[in-house]
């Protein structure tokens, strides 16, 4: 991406409807009702041979105090200053108020690329605010309708020329999941340097939960300052938020996701827009970080946030908020290491960390558990240790014989990292029980030292002797094996 467009303007004037269009997708929530954006947003855009990153941001509005329109303004400002461009958007059957005025002044004084865009400005009823707009000083408006995808060439038009002056600066590149291991390379050691997190591949961090279990307030203390917008409002937070920063040493990308409630309570529209945004956003993550409220750990929704992102195959460390809140610290930890082991038991040994995102205490601790959790989501066995070990579990622990069928489990091998990804040559597979699938599992975890981990175990016919040929649901999509072509040199 050579550049970074921020959409500002009053509420409701259609910021969110072209920052969609921009992007090509619905990333940012969209409805009738004003102030639905709460946060800034960012999106890889396309226009045309343009390529930039555009920022969604709240509606700007007169207030500076620490309500939470003042704080909603203050971050808009922040995303003006971090901005190379602003595309101030007025609303063309509006006009010009007061309000677009004073901002037009604001925006002068704080950024050197202005753009100015009158939206729902398609036919007649347009003609007025669009002529209105000169008198804001900020050059010629451009005309468009994002609903309907007008005026979208002149955007092109304008930026081109300021793009030309963007074009060294390079964009980092998302870091890749779902990684084949080719057959040539099945019984080498990993490379532990091989997936360390760079200022090119950051670590992508998922920070999920309830409602007010302090997400963006523990983002804003690992980045040293108040980018996400906090308070006691529960459900500030609307849209899944990334931003890419250093954390100890560690190139990161972290996700501010939206509260997830239960689905019962979640009668609002926005809500439910935003629970499909912060899953959205697990599946764009490494690791996920399931952050509870030490006061009400383990809710129902709470397991169900960790299974979904155990399903998907993330690395998942649980992080304790509010520890500072507790008094007797030494049993409730041992209640809840019972709790998660029990109620959890597909994430067990992943790492529990107790943290203050308040204080910041216990930051520390949390890094480490993420790194390690990376690490052994990268976790490569070579397939000499993997059939000595098969051995002696099928001796320890024999497969049944259902129907006087002996199974037997001739061969193993790893196919996939990120999450660890394993074939098994047996015969008879359809007719294994899940419950020797867990134990092989389980195996893995502990002779392996691959605590809390996803680990992906997929029983083969003996017919097929090559265990790499056809294993579909193991490959890499295509066009995931070319960006990683592209950016390996291969």
């Amino acid at each position: 991406m050579s550049f970074t467009l921020a959409i500002v303007g009053r509420p409701n004037v259609g910021k969110s409807t072209l920052f969609n269009r921009l992007v090509g997708k619905r990333l940012a929530l969209v409805d009738d009702q004003p102030g639905v954006t709460r946060d800034l947003r960012e999106g890889d855009a396309k226009l045309i041979d343009l390529r930039f990153t555009v920022i969604d941001t709240a509606g700007l509005e007169d207030a500076t105090d620490d309500s939470l329109q003042g704080r909603m303004r203050r971050l808009t400002e922040r995303a003006v200053e971090m901005a190379d461009v602003c595309l101030f958007v007025i609303d063309g059957r509006v006009g010009v108020t007061p309000l677009d005025e004073m901002f037009a002044d604001i925006l002068r004084r704080k950024n050197a690329h202005v753009i100015l865009g009158v939206n729902k400005a398609e036919g007649k009823a347009g003609d007025a605010g669009a002529i209105e707009a000169w008198s804001l000083g900020l050059g010629e408006p451009i005309r468009m309708s994002a609903e309907h995808g007008e005026g979208i060439d002149d955007l092109y038009h304008t930026l081109r020329p300021i793009a030309d002056g963007f074009a060294e600066r390079a964009a980092a590149d998302a870091p890749l999941v779902d990684v084949d291991i080719p057959e040539e390379e099945a019984d080498d050691e990993a490379d532990p340097e091989a997936h360390k997190p760079t200022d090119r591949h950051p670590l992508q961090i998922a920070v999920i939960g309830r409602p007010n279990a302090g997400k963006s307030t523990l983002i804003n203390k690992i980045l040293g300052h108040d980018r996400l917008l906090t308070g006691p409002e529960a459900g500030i937070t609307r849209d899944a938020i990334s931003v890419r920063a250093e954390w100890n040493d560690t190139p990161i990308r972290i996700f501010d996701t939206a509260g997830m409630r239960k689905k019962a309570k979640i009668s609002d529209k926005v809500e439910k827009l935003s629970v499909a945004d912060g899953l959205r956003a697990v599946r764009f993550a490494e690791v996920v970080v399931v952050l509870l409220d030490v006061e009400i750990p383990f809710e129902q929704q709470d397991l169900r946030i960790a299974d979904f992102a155990e399903t998907e195959g993330r690395a998942v460390v649980v992080a304790i908020n509010k520890w500072d809140l507790e008094d007797d610290k030494q049993d409730k930890l041992a209640e809840l290491k019972e709790m998660f082991e029990r109620l959890l038991p597909q994430l067990r040994g992943a790492p529990l960390v107790t943290v203050s995102a308040k204080t910041g205490r216990g930051l520390d601790r949390l890094h480490d558990a993420i790194r390690r959790a990376h690490d052994i989501w990268n976790i490569r066995v070579p397939t000499a240790r993997l059939n000595t070990w098969l051995g002696a579990m099928t001796e320890a622990h024999p497969p049944p014989a259902p129907g006087g069928r002996r199974i037997k489990m001739r061969y193993m091998t790893q196919v996939k990292t990120r999450p660890p990804g394993f074939i098994v040559m047996c015969s008879h597979q359809d007719m294994v029980p899940d419950s020797y699938k867990r134990y092989l599992v389980n195996g893995l975890r502990d002779h392996f030292d691959m605590p809390g981990t996803p680990i992906r175990v997929t029983l083969r016919g003996q017919g097929d002797k090559n265990p790499f040929k056809n294993a579909n649901k193991f490959r890499t999509p295509s066009r995931l094996r070319k960006h990683k072509a592209k950016n390996t040199g291969d």
